[in-house]
């Protein structure tokens, strides 16, 4: 009865399709949405997925069974309705559409041409700004290889002075020669922009140009016979040239290009991002897809492109890929709109870019084999785990808890997802204890895994297949007691308690209803698989914990300075990140923080650095 209630549901939401672009989103009968897509018409396209004998995959037709509910929204045009499904699949994460579970932003090198005085900066989002960006750097090693280079060849300032202003006596960076020495003005402003236009050469990979004008500048001095500065300029050059000797793979042309390669076996899939800027290879991005199935390479692709671009990320003129995306011509066109220039997708046959893209997939291959290597590691420990811990099944997905404070104070849980072999970060969540008063371990671990599972029934989810509580037996039966209260046996559901024995020098189980633990093997995979859960747990609480206590002394150092109130005190924490940062803020970054003014951030520079002294 209540199918035929569905069915006739679906019916009159077809017949209502409007003949226009837009997105649709498909929800089961928990209202969960499951899939969204977009359309050239809303109408055509839904209804193709529920016509008699229509050609669906497995995977869309277990979607379609599931789907008692469709809402959409019609937009001005298809490129319009490409950005729309973007941002949706990135709020709701729907489970049929192929997902980039990456939420990182990467860094990026900024150089702001417009100040007086130019310094190198690590960012993580671009804006739109004047500046220059370079990146992304991935994995960020290569980006702090970069750096190290630059600051040992390039006496670029290094510091957080406001350097529009004259000081009286440079810093230690000066006196071993990695700074020019502009916040005492030994550098001219003409001489240090010299500088900083060779960092930008050096960056966009003109090694030419750059040695070229560093070669000239050099003989310009000896002709002044200003020798000592000529001999400084050669041992710069001499430094590069070290350095480009190991330089990079260079690419074919002098591009901003990123190439997609992909490998796949038995349902699974790697896909690895070359990014080459200005010829040089600058970073590479893995990205696993587990139970990819029957997806074809293209629309594979295709979600990668959708979801990645859509982030502050610079945008390549090239992009390089080993098989047709379905809408080639509209990706194609809204890139060019987010780039301001002309992108293009290309599928090289053969030359330079055939090579790249072979280079991509050889790495994607790679990255599959690692994968699967890993992945019997874990299944070996898994099934250990089964054994030596009885539990009733091979668990897929795994939460942990742990909770963390400082003699009773800024108490917090945290709670971590570890699926199929990677840490979930997006399932990740926080508790500050509100019910607990003073030092109380086991009542925080209660109100933790009641205040987590309480939402979980409420929300329809299901059980995690293993819960892990860092902690003894009073924080296990503490963990149980939580269970219990929101209605959860704990015969449904494996919950075990891992603590370290007395002199850290192993581990023990505690399991439900039996008195002593069971002792592990410090060797087998088991044992470290539940330790790297554990320990993320861990970290967790203890980052958020830092977090609030950053926040808190922030509130206090504050509380006397006169114009501070609350709310700008919470302003400024969020805009500078922590209490250290905003000691080391100039007058003129405080100015940029919300809410402030030139009198309050002179007077909140003056009482900071009078309180550090």
């Amino acid at each position: 009865m209540k199918k035929s209630k569905d069915n006739r549901n679906i019916k009159n939401i077809l017949e209502t399709l409007p003949d226009k672009p837009g997105v649709y989103l498909m929800k089961n009968k928990k209202g969960v949405v499951i899939y969204i897509g977009k359309a050239h018409s809303l109408r055509d396209r839904v209804r193709s997925y529920f016509q008699k004998g229509a050609a669906l995959s497995p995977r869309i037709a277990s979607m379609v069974k599931q789907v008692v509910h469709i809402e959409w929204i019609v937009t001005a045009s298809d490129l319009e309705a490409l950005i729309l499904e973007s941002n949706l699949i990135k709020k709701y994460k729907p489970r049929y559409n192929v997902i980039l579970r990456d939420d990182k932003h990467y860094p990026f090198i900024r150089l702001q041409l417009k100040d007086r005085f130019p310094r190198i900066e690590v960012v993580r989002r671009i804006k739109d700004d004047g500046a220059l960006y370079f990146g992304p750097y991935v994995p960020a090693g290569a980006m702090r290889e970069t750096l190290k280079v630059i600051k040992r060849v390039f006496p670029l300032a290094t510091c957080k002075l406001d350097l529009n202003k004259v000081y009286k006596r440079p810093c230690i960076e000066y006196e071993i020669g990695r700074c020019a020495g502009p916040c005492i003005r030994a550098i001219s402003e003409n001489d240090y922009m010299n500088i900083v236009n060779n960092v930008r050469l050096f960056l966009e990979g003109k090694d030419e140009e750059l040695l070229g004008s560093m070669k000239r500048q050099m003989e310009l001095e000896a002709e002044r016979l200003n020798f000592e500065e000529a001999a400084r300029l050669r041992d710069r050059i001499f430094k590069i040239e070290k350095v480009l000797q190991k330089q990079r793979i260079i690419s074919a042309e002098l591009k901003d290009i990123d190439v997609i390669g992909i490998a796949r076996k038995d349902g699974k899939a790697d896909l690895q991002v070359l990014f080459f800027r200005k010829g040089m290879l600058v970073g590479r991005k893995d990205i696993f897809y587990d139970r990819i199935g029957e997806v074809s390479d293209g629309e594979v692709i295709q979600s990668f492109i959708e979801q990645f671009y859509s982030r502050d990320v610079l945008i390549p003129e090239e992009i390089l890929i080993p098989a047709e995306v379905p809408e080639k011509v509209l990706i194609q066109e809204w890139l060019s709109v987010k780039r301001h220039g002309k992108v293009e997708i290309i599928i090289p046959s053969q030359g330079k870019r055939r090579d790249m893209l072979n280079l991509a997939i050889e790495n994607a291959v790679e990255g599959l084999r690692r994968y699967g290597e890993k992945m019997t590691a874990i299944d070996k420990g898994l099934q250990e785990l089964v054994g030596i811990l009885n539990l009733k099944k091979v668990p897929g997905t795994i939460e942990a808890f742990d909770v963390s404070n400082i003699f009773g104070a800024e108490a917090v849980g945290s709670m971590i997802v570890w699926e199929r072999g990677d840490f979930k970060k997006d399932g990740y969540r926080r508790f500050k204890i509100k019910t607990v008063k003073g030092i109380d371990d086991f009542a925080m671990m209660r109100e933790t895994v009641t205040r987590r599972y309480k939402r979980l029934a409420r929300e329809g989810q299901e059980l995690p297949d293993l819960i892990i509580i860092d902690g003894g037996k009073g924080q296990l039966n503490a963990a149980i007691e939580g269970l219990k209260e929101v209605g959860i046996d704990i015969k449904d559901v494996d919950i075990i308690g891992l603590a370290k024995e007395r002199g850290e020098k192993g581990e023990r189980v505690f399991l439900p209803g039996l008195a002593d633990p069971v002792e592990l093997n410090m060797k087998s995979e088991g044992t470290h698989l539940l330790q790297r859960i554990r320990d993320e747990a861990h970290r967790f609480a203890i980052s958020y914990h830092r977090k609030l206590r950053d926040k808190e002394m922030l509130l206090s150092e504050l509380d006397y300075i006169k114009g501070i109130g609350r709310a700008r005190k919470l302003a400024l924490l969020k805009y500078f990140g922590s209490v250290e940062n905003l000691k080391l803020a100039s007058i003129d970054e405080l100015m940029k923080a919300p809410g402030m003014n030139k009198v309050i951030a002179e007077r909140l520079y003056r009482e900071l650095h009078k309180r550090s002294k």
